[in-house]
C-alpha cells in the first residue's frame, strides 16, 4: 500500500484580548482593540488558514455586552469557526448571548458553566470553564470535572487538546500564582494521568508563553494579544518589586498537526517518511492506542517583521 502525505492542520489560539466597551482603550491606556486587530491580521497572513480559532478566556475586560459586541466586530474577518471560552474577566451570560450562533456553546446550555467539545481533523478539542464569578483565581468543581471525565471516557483513542483559562501549575511569578487554578487542580491531574490521549493542555491567563510537563502531558500557556505580565520571577508569598505589566511584543499560539495518511492500493506497504513508533502502536491497537499527530505548538507574533530573507542575502 502506498501512503499519501500527511495533511497539515492549524488551530490558532488567541488569549486575553481584554476588549473594552465599544473597543475603547483600557484605563491603563492599552489599546486592546487595535492590538487584537493586528493579531487577526497576523492570522490572515499565515501560510494556510486555520481550521478554527480558540479564544482562551478574558475575551473582554469588564464582561459587558458592549465589549462583546466590539469583540465580535474585531473577529469578523476570520474565515473559520471561532470558539470562545470564559476567563475571570468574562461574564457567562453576556458571552453566551454574544456568541449565540456558535453551536458548541449550546452543549452545556442548561448548566451554569460553559464547556464544550469540538471535532478537528484527527483531534478533539475539549474546553473547560474555570471561572469563579468575582474571583481572579480559577476553580474546577466536581460537576465540571465529571463532564471532562465523561468526555474522555467516551473516546479513549482520538488525541485530545484540552483547554482551560487558568493554569494548573505554579509559574514562579508570585502574583500570578495566587490566581492560578486553586481548586480542582489535583483532581484534574489525577484524571489526566488516566487518559494518555490528552496530548496537550493549553491555557491563557498568564499573559506570557510558558511550558511545563504536568500530569503526564505538556501544558502550554498562550501570550496575550495585548499587554504582558512582567517577568518578575521570585520566591515567597510577597510580590517582588516591579511586578506588573509590560508592552512586550504581543502574540498568539499556532497548534499544528498532521493527520495520519491514507493508503492507496497497488503499491508497497512502506511507512511514511515521518512516521513514529506511536503510529505502529496505534495501528496495532497496542498499549498506546492514540495516534501520534506530531502536534507542535508555535509562538507567533502579531506585528509584521522584516523578512523572510534568503540565507545568502
Amino acid at each position: 500500500m502506498r501512503r499519501m502525505q500527511r495533511m497539515l492542520h492549524l488551530l490558532v489560539q488567541l488569549s486575553d484580548t481584554h476588549i473594552g466597551p465599544g473597543g475603547q482603550p483600557l484605563p491603563s491606556g492599552v489599546d486592546t482593540a487595535a492590538l487584537l486587530r493586528s493579531a487577526v491580521a497576523a492570522v490572515l497572513r499565515l501560510p494556510q488558514p486555520p481550521a478554527a480559532v480558540l479564544l482562551s478566556g478574558d475575551l473582554v475586560d469588564d464582561g459587558s455586552p458592549a465589549a462583546y459586541a466590539a469583540l465580535r466586530e474585531l473577529l469578523a474577518p476570520l474565515p473559520c469557526p471561532v470558539w470562545p471560552m470564559p476567563g475571570n474577566h468574562d461574564a457567562r451570560e453576556a458571552l453566551r448571548a454574544a456568541f449565540a450562533d456558535v453551536p458548541e456553546l449550546r452543549q452545556t446550555a442548561g448548566e451554569d458553566f460553559i464547556q464544550f467539545q469540538a471535532q478537528l481533523p484527527g483531534l478533539r478539542l475539549l474546553a473547560l470553564d474555570t471561572l469563579q464569578p468575582g474571583a481572579a483565581a480559577g476553580a474546577l468543581c466536581a460537576r465540571r470535572l465529571a463532564w471532562l471525565q465523561a468526555a474522555l471516557q467516551s473516546d479513549p483513542r482520538t488525541p485530545v487538546l484540552l483547554a482551560l483559562h487558568h493554569p494548573p501549575f505554579e509559574t514562579h511569578l508570585p502574583g500570578m500564582d495566587r490566581m492560578r487554578l486553586l481548586q480542582g487542580a489535583p483532581e484534574l491531574a489525577a484524571l489526566l494521568a488516566r487518559h494518555p490521549q490528552v496530548q496537550r493542555v493549553v491555557c491563557g491567563h498568564l499573559h506570557r508563553s510558558m511550558q511545563r510537563l504536568w500530569a503526564g502531558t505538556l501544558v502550554q500557556s498562550a501570550p496575550s494579544t495585548a499587554h504582558h505580565i512582567a517577568l518578575a520571577l521570585g520566591a515567597g508569598p510577597a510580590s517582588p518589586p516591579g511586578e506588573g505589566w509590560t508592552l512586550e511584543p504581543p502574540g498568539f499560539l499556532v497548534h499544528a498537526w498532521r493527520t495520519p495518511p491514507k493508503t492507496l492500493p497497488d503499491s508497497q506497504p512502506d511507512s511514511p517518511p515521518n512516521s513514529s513508533p506511536m503510529d505502529a502502536h496505534a495501528t496495532a491497537a497496542g498499549p498506546f492506542p492514540t495516534p501520534d499527530l506530531q502536534l507542535v505548538t508555535h509562538l507567533a507574533f502579531s506585528q509584521p517583521a522584516p523578512g523572510p530573507f534568503g540565507w545568502d542575502d
